[in-house]
Order: C-alpha cells, then structure tokens, then sequence
C-alpha cells in the first residue's frame, strides 16, 4: 500500500472555544493550545494538499456535504458562546475539485450528499479553532464536512472511507482531521471533568490508540460513543475511523502519538490525537 495519494493521516483535534482567543485562554487550558500546534506542525511536515475537516458544530439534518468554495472567507461567531467567539475574521484557500470527487464518492455509496458553496455559509468554531492553530498561516486549502443527524456511525464510517477514496482518485495527500471531544456529557463550569466513568473510557481510548490496537478501537467504538456520550453521538470521530479502515483494510500499519494532555472542558474530555501510515 502507498501512502503517496489518498489519506496519509487521521487526527481528533479539540475545539474548546475559550482557547478561540489564545490570550484570553484560561490557565488550565494553556496546554492544549501547544499540543494543537505541536499536531500542527507534525501535519503540515506531511506536505499534504488539503486537510478535510469533520466539524461536530456544522449540523446537518438529512444531506452530507463538502465546501467547495476556492477561498473561504469571513466571520467566525460562536451561537452559543459569542461572548468567546465574537466574530473573528478568517480567510483560507479552498479545494472545489476536491470537494467534488468527495461528493461522488459518497453519492456512488447511496448516501445523499452534494457540494455546497454557499457564500455566506460561515465557519462554526470546530472549524476555525482547530484550524487557527493547526494550520496558523493558512496554507493547507481545507474542504469542511458536517455531522448528519440522520446518520448512523456504520454510514459516517463509509463516508471516510470515501474521503480516502476521492483523495486517491484526485491524486491528493490528505489529512482527515474529526473536530470532536471524546466523552460529552457537558455541564455548567469550564474547569468541570468527565464524571470518573467516562474519564476511565477516554484514557482506555487513548491508550488503546497510543497501544496500536486500531482495530480494536475501531470495533469497540460504537459502544464507546453511546456510554461516553460522543459528541454528535460520534460521528465525526466514526467518519475518522472509517479512513483508517480502509487504511487498515489496504495493509496500513498506523502509528498513533498524542499531543498535549487529555483535559477537561465544562465536563468534556478532550485530547489531540493523531495516526499515519508508517
């Protein structure tokens, strides 16, 4: 198997959104911050030709989409926190080809799925978090997916596997990154943990990765996301997995580091995570 096109690395990134703001990022979050640089460097020495980013926080109810916009361009305002992301200004190149072979791949599994490039469809900030310090100065063009509500994981799985498929046809090096938290019970109070049970799931999850016991992983996630309560009952973490199975399934060996340490945030447990083909 060669790592030159397709996929050539998977990631969970966290998006808290008091980090939006580095200055202003409380002191217990200050790590996680450089663990999200330090995955970005660790990417972009990848040289890859686009990052695909499945954001928790872009809902959508029936259709699976990707942005096909040759520059993304404007204001970033968090709904349900605008007093932490008030309205910061964003500008990042597109990837429309890419966007549309993803698209074809989907629709060639049976699931509804189009291109959008809706000039004022804003980014939410599980985009523009993530991506603030991952890629600072913007120069991996991006393609956004969202979480389908009426999705099952087994559905959000295949699409991965199309991501990689597409990124193949295309002839493109891809990073697939899932904007998610682990576990997601969330509660008032941003210094609040996990309850002692799904911190206990969110470090055997990371052990298991850190182990390469991807496999493993992967069959066990379903369970995982309903007693954990992932976020967007997981799909963007099971669209990840679905491009490691079919890395996996290609004769892939991965190997999985973490950035920064597992932290909390308002009672979610969060950790950077990435793993490539070696």
């Amino acid at each position: 198997m060669s790592a030159k096109t397709g996929v050539i690395a998977t990631a969970v990134t966290i998006h808290v959104p008091r980090i939006a703001i580095e200055e202003l990022a409380p002191p217990f979050q200050k790590d996680i911050i450089e663990g999200s640089k330090a995955m970005g460097r660790y990417l972009r020495e990848m040289k890859p030709d686009a990052i695909v980013i499945v954001t928790a926080h872009w809902v959508s109810t029936f259709n699976w989409y990707a942005t096909s916009h040759a520059v993304h361009e404007g204001v970033c305002v968090a709904d349900e926190a605008p007093d932490l992301v008030p309205g910061l200004r964003y500008r990042h190149a597109g990837d429309p080809a890419l966007a549309e072979a993803i698209i074809a791949q989907i629709k060639a599994a049976g699931i509804p799925a189009m291109t959008t490039d809706c000039p004022d469809l804003s980014w939410d900030y599980a985009t523009y978090v993530p991506l603030k310090y991952i890629d600072p100065k913007a120069e991996v063009p991006v393609v956004r997916l969202p979480a389908v509500i009426c999705c099952n994981l087994d559905e959000a799985m295949q699409v991965g596997a199309a991501v990689h498929a597409a990124a193949r046809a295309a002839g493109k090096r891809v990073v697939l990154i899932a904007s998610s938290a682990l576990s997601h019970a969330v509660a008032r109070g941003p210094e609040g943990w996990p309850t002692p049970e799904r911190i206990e799931m969110d470090k055997q999850f990371i052990a298991e990765t850190l182990a390469g016991n991807h496999r493993a992983v992967i069959a066990d996630f379903p369970r995982f996301a309903k007693e954990a309560a992932g976020e967007m009952g997981g799909k963007p973490i099971a669209t990840m997995l679905g491009a490691m199975q079919a890395l996996l399934d290609e004769g892939a060996t991965l190997t999985a580091s973490q950035f920064g340490p597992y932290t909390q945030s308002s009672g979610s447990g969060n950790a950077n995570l990435a793993w490539i083909p070696s």
